[in-house]
């Protein structure tokens, strides 16, 4: 009686329970297929990254005394299918039961479940073992309120894991949030940390994917991949972030600058959303760097929010609004994006830096997705949808369930407001203030119109203009109007010809 389990390419943990004992009675089963190599357009090394690692991910499992069978992309007898190749596979071990992880993606989650529906052998689904709540917890948690709040959710997953709390549930220092001593800009002190990860020459299996015909955006560095293999090589970067990074991870959090891609950012999140690493030792290791007195309070109090907190709580987001989260569209925006989108030639610095980083490297960090390209996008008017497929497509930890809600609801603010409570917009002045990015750059940052005028500012005092009507009573965004209600008519009649002279020829910025 043969037990056939599927590990899709993001549930690469080895300790997982499924894992504790070898049975000749399992087989294990992963698979490169164009179903996923195809869904949207991947950067290179995404699909680099992902395949290298299942790869690994086999060796170990067989190391460990595991029945394994792999198919690689380029197997003759891959059908490039999961349904298929499912079919094939079980009519081959002649399985009685198939088993599978609950997938983080919607559409993966409805497949295998049509899959086993049609099944004439037994099938069901186990728990991934990863994440501190459930799929439903966060919808739950608010069921029956008018607003949900991530700041809510967070104090309460505080206190029920127990993190960075004290007698009587209350936040260690006396504040829930430290997210105001976490917003300085970065000189160029303290130095950028040494990037210590391990590069790997992936460049076989480069030409492996690019003969099996799979396409793909931006720079492949097959050569020099440092995107962690295995839990260990994850373990390791983790280590070293804790003890070398997170001190000054705080208070740089949100800086930007055109001499470093990472500044004091972990770049955990492909091991985490690949489950090499689990949130909860990620965390337990950052409190724990706290009460050895090796990091800020403040520091590892944003540190771990953006993993106990906004992490879990995107999830809830997703699942919540799953089926059709990814067509709201709040604002009617259809601009298609530039073509600089695809290779990073544009005059503004900082889209420059933030879209050729992010083509270079597969990553940005949040701030550079928020409030650079984000910003953008949504000031621009381009489609919500666009935006989503290309942030899912270009970065390396982009996994539908954290980046849809991240795109849609919180840089694009299309839902409405569902996830966010305003949109997340700004002129030149923030941009300036966070970064280096507005000197030497060929549009002037103090002006609104003209030539030489930085397009975020009349792109920014348009969007609101434009959008009284859904803005104007959002209590967050009230200054924003009443500065608006002093402006000349002039002043801002010309801003209105300006943004719509920006929107009709983006692609020449």
């Amino acid at each position: 009686m043969t037990t056939l389990r599927l590990i899709l390419g993001d549930q690469l943990n080895p300790e997982h329970s499924w894992f504790k004992q070898p049975s000749e009675d399992v087989v294990y089963v992963l698979m490169e297929i164009r179903q996923e190599t195809d869904y949207v357009l991947h950067h290179a090394q995404k699909i680099i990254a992902i395949f290298a690692a299942m790869r690994d991910f086999a060796v170990q499992l067989r190391e460990s005394g595991h029945r394994v069978h792999y198919l690689a992309i380029d197997d003759p007898t891959n059908l490039q299918a999961l349904p298929a190749n499912l079919d094939q596979l079980i009519k081959q071990y002649r399985a009685s039961l198939f088993e599978y992880q609950a997938p983080d993606e919607w559409r993966l989650d409805q497949q295998l479940a049509e899959y086993v529906k049609q099944l004439v052998i037994s099938g069901q689904m186990v728990d991934s073992e990863h994440f501190f709540t459930a799929r439903d917890e966060v919808a739950q948690m608010f069921f029956g309120r008018k607003q949900w709040l991530m700041e809510t959710f967070y104090r309460h997953m505080r206190v029920k894991q127990q993190v960075l709390i004290e007698a009587g549930g209350k936040p260690i220092g006396g504040q829930w949030n430290y997210d105001h001593d976490n917003r300085k800009s970065w000189t160029g002190l303290p130095v950028e940390p040494k990037d210590i990860r391990i590069s790997h020459d992936h460049s076989d299996l480069w030409q492996t994917i690019v003969a099996a015909g799979v396409k793909s955006f931006g720079e492949p560095n097959a050569e020099q991949l440092a995107w962690p293999l295995n839990r260990a090589e994850a373990l390791t970067q983790l280590d070293a972030f804790i003890k070398q990074v997170l001190p000054h991870f705080g208070e740089f959090q949100d800086a930007m600058s055109h001499r470093s891609w990472r500044l004091f950012h972990s770049l955990l999140s492909f091991a985490l959303n690949t489950k090499m690493l689990s949130p909860y030792e990620v965390v337990a290791k950052a409190e724990t760097a706290w009460r050895e007195e090796q990091v800020p309070l403040a520091a590892v109090e944003g540190f771990i929010r953006q993993i106990l907190g906004w992490r879990e709580y995107v999830r809830g987001i997703y699942w919540a609004h799953m089926p059709g989260y990814q067509q709201h569209n709040f604002f009617g925006h259809a601009q298609p994006l530039p073509q600089w989108f695809w290779n990073g030639q544009t005059k503004m610095r900082c889209m420059a830096h933030a879209i050729g980083q992010s083509l270079e490297h597969a990553y940005a960090h949040h701030i550079q997705r928020l409030m650079i390209i984000g910003n953008f996008s949504l000031l621009a008017g381009l489609e919500p949808a666009a935006v989503h497929r290309w942030y899912l497509g270009v970065y390396i930890d982009a996994f539908e369930w954290v980046e849809l809600p991240n795109t849609i609801g919180m840089s694009q603010f299309a839902d409405g407001g569902l996830l966010a409570t305003k949109p997340y917009v700004s002129s030149a002045a923030y941009i300036d203030r966070m970064s280096d990015y507005c000197k030497g750059c060929f549009y002037d940052k103090k002006l609104r119109t003209g030539e030489r005028a930085c397009p975020f500012n009349a792109l920014y005092w348009n969007f609101f203009a434009r959008n009284t009507d859904r803005l104007s009573k959002n209590p967050r965004i009230g200054m924003v109007y009443r500065q608006l209600a002093k402006m000349d008519d002039e002043v801002l009649q010309a801003m209105q010809m300006q943004a719509d002279s920006i929107r009709k020829r983006l692609d020449e910025l």
